[in-house]
């Protein structure tokens, strides 16, 4: 495989930009090699600058649950760009969203858009504060809800106890109103609450996707509701990866758990930057201008974000059978995967959430960060190097989600399964 222009391109961008990615996750680090720049998509295939092919499982990080360049997504971005770019001023789309959105997700009574997941996790924990008059919040090790300082915040030493910065520009001060606990244990969580008897909120991915993809435990978030019911704290679900992946609504497609608040993103804005966080109209109404609590953004609503988002959640709700199709496929794949490293004794835990799907190499069933910290990090270098030269296209690190698309199919996914044969054959053989 030559990849002459990506190499050349990666040193050029590398003068001007920081590492050569304007986001770090881009950039390959922990699985060497040299970042792919991409030409074109199309479908389920990335097409790199030196005309590579490649079956494409990362999907934008998740947006693309039609894949690249779907027609009617790109048509209602084109009748939008004939109108104009951006107004800064209300358009009639971002209510046609927010209404699809709240007649689909329970518990959603009022929403806002913003421009990123970031933007959304953010505001809709200042807004949880101001709600439950409590500064302190309750975050998971191993979840990610953007990079605003308050959740930039590792477990220190230990769980259940106040965070530590874990990205130095963070704080002391910020970090010591964060306390951490450890994913599916309510036990640490009860913890917290001991530790703490200002906790405000309890922020959680009901369905991690940045430690792998790693289910909360239906019980677990039962309890979790019940707790934040005891002690006066807003449950918030960031599901601004798995909000219309996992299934049409989400992690409540699995259990009936309603939190308070929910963040989205990704799938909502159809591949173009749009996000958003909404809940119950009571804490809603909080917020500027009915209320005290300020958030503004002047492309929040941007026309053409909104409508390649409504275009996506709209044909989402005309053919909900796609998640039993795609879940499928994601099956189909992992059970493919695991089968190619049986013969070779190269342990492999896989997992399925509709149309995500995440394999870890370890012993064990992976149910917390800490059990994800246990994989075999250098074998999915390897893997992830073997998989590309071959022309699959996987997430760049071991700790990331995998996701398939309405235009792949089994010929696809079997295509991807001999890949991965090939793949451990020659890793095995130390080829």
């Amino acid at each position: 495989m030559e990849l002459l222009h990506s190499v050349n391109d990666f040193n050029e961008a590398k003068q001007v930009i920081p590492g050569g990615v304007n986001s770090p996750v881009r950039a390959f680090k922990s699985v060497g090699g040299t970042p792919l720049f991409i030409s074109k998509a199309q479908g389920c295939h990335l097409f790199d600058v030196d005309g590579n092919r490649y079956i494409d499982f990362v999907q934008s990080w998740g947006p693309l649950i039609f894949g690249h360049c779907d027609s009617d997504i790109q048509k209602s971005v084109y009748d939008a760009i004939g109108n104009g770019l951006s107004f800064g001023a209300p358009t009639e789309l971002e209510t046609t969203l927010a209404k699809e959105i709240i007649a689909i997700y329970d518990g959603v009574e009022k929403i806002r858009l913003v421009s990123s997941g970031t933007e959304a996790t953010m505001s809709a924990i200042r807004l949880a504060r101001a709600y439950s008059q409590k500064d302190d919040i309750i975050k998971f090790d191993g979840c990610y809800h953007g990079h605003s300082d308050a959740l930039l915040v590792s477990a220190g030493s230990g769980c259940a106890t106040f965070g530590e910065p874990s990205s130095p520009g963070v704080p002391k001060d910020f970090s010591k109103h964060t306390l951490v606990a450890r994913y599916n244990d309510i036990d640490s969580v009860q913890a917290c609450f001991e530790t703490s008897k200002n906790v405000g909120c309890v922020i959680i991915e009901p369905i991690a996707g940045n430690m792998g993809l790693v289910p909360a435990d239906i019980d677990f978030l039962q309890a979790l509701r019940e707790m934040c019911d005891k002690h006066n704290a807003v449950l918030i679900f960031d599901e601004v990866m798995s909000g219309f992946r996992a299934s049409l609504k989400g992690v409540q497609g699995y259990c009936d758990v309603v939190p308070d608040m929910v963040t989205f993103g990704k799938v909502i804005g159809g591949g173009m930057p749009l996000a958003a966080f909404g809940g119950k109209d009571e804490i809603m109404r909080l917020l500027s201008p009915l209320g005290g609590v300020y958030q503004a953004g002047t492309l929040s609503g941007n026309p053409i974000a909104v409508s390649a988002g409504l275009a996506s959640v709209c044909k989402i709700k005309a053919n909900p059978q796609i998640y039993t199709h795609l879940e499928t496929l994601a099956q189909k794949l992992v059970t493919g995967l695991k089968e190619a490293a049986k013969p070779h004794k190269i342990p492999l835990q896989t997992c399925v959430r509709g149309s995500m799907f995440g394999f870890f190499f370890c012993d064990n069933a992976v149910r917390n960060f800490d059990d994800a910290q246990k994989s075999d990090t250098q074998m999915f270098a390897k893997f992830h190097r073997k998989m590309l030269e071959k022309g699959v296209y996987l997430a760049c690190s071991q700790f990331e989600t995998g996701f398939v698309c309405t235009a792949m199919d089994d010929a696809i996914i079997d295509a991807v399964i001999h890949c991965a044969e090939k793949s451990f054959d020659e890793i095995s053989k130390g080829i």
